[in-house]
């Protein structure tokens, strides 16, 4: 045989040795099909720096109380009409005592007449019975203008940037500014020679996983490659 054909079929034997080798001694990896992040909410807090209350003027109502001495009278025996009443029979009897027949009569309803109207005037001029004291609690409410904390203007400091806002309430040393998702992990699906598996990373894997063993071999979590 021709001696130039044959260092070329030895070349051709010694480099697919070699490639055969590569393949043989060299890392599989699993492809990854998705990577999900998994997420966590958490608070995005801001150091407070200054805080300064805001006030209005308003109107408002309270309920004022107070004891008062308070002079009363006692009622008297027959209400406020027992003059009238008293004066009318009083007038009537004296009025019986005039003249004879029917002109005792007219004397006696005009001493009934007269009688009443005086006692009626007594009633009215007539103070009551016996005075008394006692103390009652009086309240009232009352309307009066008053100075009202309405918020406070914060100043703060995030993550190197000094920022402002207004709350309702006095804050703390820290003040939540809202809310943002956090990554904790990952949830990967991968595929290796047909088969599919999951599992969880703390990172994000990239496009494929090395296989060590026969097994997805990641952060000291191996898997075995089945579905």
């Amino acid at each position: 045989m021709n001696k130039t054909v044959l260092a070329v079929l030895a070349g051709v034997l010694v480099g697919g040795g070699a490639i055969a080798a590569y393949n043989t001694y060299s890392t599989p990896y699993a492809e990854v099909v998705s990577a999900t992040p998994i997420t966590v909410k958490e608070p995005i807090l801001g150091d407070v720096v200054a805080s300064n209350a805001i006030t209005e003027m308003r109107t408002g109502q309270r309920e004022v109380c107070e004891d008062r001495v308070v002079e009363t009278r006692q009622p008297e025996r027959f209400g406020d009409k027992d003059g009238m009443v008293i004066g009318a029979v009083v007038g009537g009897l004296v009025g019986n005592q005039v003249g004879k027949g029917d002109g005792r009569k007219l004397a006696t309803v005009a001493g009934a007449v007269g009688g009443a109207y005086a006692g009626r005037e007594i009633d009215r001029r007539h103070e009551g019975g016996r005075k008394t004291t006692e103390v009652q609690r009086v309240c009232q409410t009352v309307s009066e203008p008053r100075e009202e904390v309405v918020g406070y203007d914060v100043t703060y400091r995030s993550e190197g940037e000094l920022g402002s806002i207004r709350v309702d309430r006095k804050p703390g040393a820290q003040i939540q500014l809202g809310e943002r998702d956090k990554i904790v992990g990952y949830d990967v699906t991968w595929r290796y020679d047909g088969q599919t598996g999951r599992l969880v990373m703390d990172e994000d894997p990239g496009s494929r996983l090395p296989i060590k063993d026969g097994v997805i071999a990641v952060a000291g979590k191996d898997t075995p490659p089945k579905g």
